[in-house]
């Protein structure tokens, strides 16, 4: 891929990569994982094989310099979830490589989250940036183009702990819907309406 390309097919591992770099730092992740690169690689790539298995679902990556990917997205389609053998799968997983803490905390933040989802919705679970790429236009570039790509006739749905995304993803058209707690995080949901 040249720089710039975004592959709308990537593989989960490729996500799981950037993520890991690109939430270093985000309150929700550092609280389930702690401060370890190796649990934040661990948590998102069974996270993300779990999720990206679900029928529809849409993941992206961006380009940076030499082709690899430096940014990644990714979107669950509305009213889905993993089978349970699936769930099971990924318990097992987070709890073997990333311990009981990650995935109670997993499992703490989704029950808070989860009922927000208006009906219909497509849900951006993962958005994010490397951090050496970030500040240059390329997440813009990829909301844009997922939110382009999206058939979401009941809109987007996105929940963050880091209160410097909520003015971002307002100037994308999101709406606060309300204000949530798990743990120390302070969450806000938010709402995208579908464009005509």
């Amino acid at each position: 891929m040249s720089p710039g390309e975004i592959d709308d097919s990537p593989s989960p591992h490729a996500c799981a990569r950037v993520l890991t770099d690109a939430f270093a730092r985000e309150p929700a992740v550092s609280w389930i994982c702690g401060s370890s690169a190796t649990a934040r690689r661990h948590w998102f790539t069974a996270t993300l094989d779990t999720q990206t298995a679900l029928p529809a679902a849409r993941r992206y990556t961006l380009a940076g310099r030499g082709g690899r990917p430096v940014g990644a997205a990714v979107l669950t389609p509305p009213a889905t979830t993993p089978s349970s053998i699936a769930q099971a799968r990924w318990a097992a997983r987070t709890f073997t490589r990333c311990g009981p803490r990650a995935l109670g905390r997993t499992l703490r933040y989704l029950h808070t989250t989860e009922a927000e989802v208006p009906d219909g919705a497509w849900t951006l679970e993962f958005i994010g940036m490397a951090p050496a790429a970030a500040g240059r236009g390329g997440g813009r570039r990829l909301l844009d183009r997922l939110l382009a790509d999206t058939p979401a006739t009941a809109g987007v749905f996105l929940t963050t702990a880091d209160p410097g995304n909520v003015p971002i993803y307002r100037h994308f058209g999101f709406d606060t819907l309300r204000h949530l707690t798990a743990g120390p995080l302070n969450i806000t949901a938010m709402h995208r309406p579908a464009t005509a």
